[in-house]
């Protein structure tokens, strides 16, 4: 049985890629769109640093969901997530659990994952031949 697992993998890098893109993107919808009402931070303005990061996360989200130029998309939102941290989380205390930063951390990790492995099954970049 675990010895078939690892045929499996493209299909949920796949999986992986596409739910992280999708939380991503949803992320990025309530800071630029103020969708869904009462969801936090709400609406920003896109000239504030919380605009230019919706804006990059609606964009690398979308294309994460997509698979197309999965490697950049997955870096840049890796690195977004990386400097929200250490600027919005970590001055607040050393430890994710009380700062807020466990997402941010774990959408850094998942999309520098990405950014290694690569699009998995179901991309637009695998049907289009890049990798």
């Amino acid at each position: 049985m675990f010895n078939q697992a690892g045929r499996w993998s493209p299909q949920l890098l796949a999986a992986l890629r596409i739910v992280a893109g999708l939380l991503f993107l949803a992320h990025g919808v309530v800071k630029v769109f103020g969708f869904p009402a009462g969801a936090e931070p709400g609406q920003q303005a896109l000239a504030s640093l919380f605009g230019i990061g919706g804006v990059i996360e609606i964009v690398t989200g979308g294309l994460l969901i997509l698979g197309l130029f999965t490697r950049p998309a997955a870096f840049i939102a890796s690195g977004q997530m990386a400097v929200a941290y250490w600027m919005f989380h970590a001055p607040k205390s050393p430890y994710p659990a009380v700062n807020g930063g466990d997402a941010a951390i774990l959408f850094c990790f998942i999309f520098l994952y990405i950014f290694a492995a690569g699009p998995g099954a179901f991309s637009l970049d695998r049907q289009t031949g890049r990798r």
